[in-house]
């Protein structure tokens, strides 16, 4: 792993942030058109990147690491969920439903994507399509009963016509019959899906422009909320999976996905169940601005 051309690529994404957050401030593009571009980007481009991912050679050692990301996935959601109960006792009720959220689910879709494609190339999205398979299922799940006490009667519904599990499905009947698209198709797939990783950033940068800057920085939560979402975290899971016979890929890109900012999902629970948004909102831009300098060190002790 070259960490001069993942600094490069993290640099790259940072500034296509940056574009995002200029487009936003100048409203160039509308808060109307940035919950229309998370739609596109969630149910168009993101299935159809990760559809494309699974177009390549079937090997024993691929299936074998596709499936070790997903255990690996459910191990590290579930050690999240038993870390936040304990975590955030001091800080009044809404404030912990907030921080629990934030250390259970990563932005691993948003912007793991981008630098997993960066670092391993189509390869790495395979992985992380397997890897947001129980964050899909938990955030629809736990995610809910964080902030309400009480699971969605609609779950299992959500859980099976979600775009990310359905496009999941697909690539994987493909991947395992071997089954390789016609050309056209192939390549339209592809050129859709290579949108994604541009178009996250761009959103985030939006994002960011819409948090007023004064009320940013206020409050140890978001700072105790960022460590323990960028560096503690990240430091136990690789403490913890070094500790088993893992092949390097498996290791890398389970800490890469646990090592992103807060989950961009987290503001619109907070907002659905009326629990903090503005909390939220803020550990998103906080976490997500310092990630910028948390994931090359990531990176560099991988």
């Amino acid at each position: 792993m070259d960490i001069t051309v993942i600094v490069n690529q993290v640099v790259v994404l940072f500034l296509i942030i940056l574009i995002g957050f200029y487009a936003r401030k100048r409203d160039i593009v509308t808060a109307d058109m940035t919950g229309k571009l998370s739609t596109l980007l969630l149910q168009v481009t993101q299935p159809l990147l990760i559809i494309s991912s699974f177009q390549f050679e079937l090997s024993p050692d691929r299936l074998r690491n596709a499936l070790l990301v997903l255990a690996s996935s459910v191990f590290i959601h579930l050690f999240s969920m038993f870390l936040g109960k304990f975590l955030y006792l001091r800080f009044p009720k809404r404030t912990q439903d907030v921080l629990k959220y934030v250390t259970v689910f990563s932005n691993c879709g948003f912007m793991g994507f981008p630098v997993l494609e960066s670092v391993f190339g189509s390869i790495g999205v395979f992985y992380g399509a397997l890897y947001v398979i129980p964050f899909n299922v938990l955030a629809l799940s736990y995610g809910t009963m964080v902030f309400t006490g009480s699971s969605d009667k609609d779950t299992l519904k959500k859980i099976f016509t979600h775009p990310i599990i359905i496009s999941v499905a697909v690539g994987m009947v493909l991947f395992l019959l071997q089954i390789q698209l016609p050309k056209p198709i192939s390549e339209a797939v592809s050129m859709v899906g290579s949108m994604t990783s541009p178009l996250s950033m761009l959103i985030v940068g939006c994002l960011l422009a819409n948090v007023p800057f004064r009320q940013l920085f206020k409050g140890k939560e978001i700072y105790v909320g960022s460590a323990v979402r960028l560096i503690i975290l990240p430091l136990l899971i690789y403490g913890i999976l070094r500790l088993l016979p893992l092949p390097e890929e498996v290791l890398q890109v389970s800490v890469i996905l646990t090592a992103m900012p807060a989950a961009a999902n987290t503001a619109i629970f907070a907002e659905k169940f009326d629990g903090d948004a503005m909390l939220a909102s803020r550990l998103i831009s906080i976490s997500t601005i310092l990630s910028i300098f948390t994931i090359p060190l990531i990176l560099l002790l991988l």
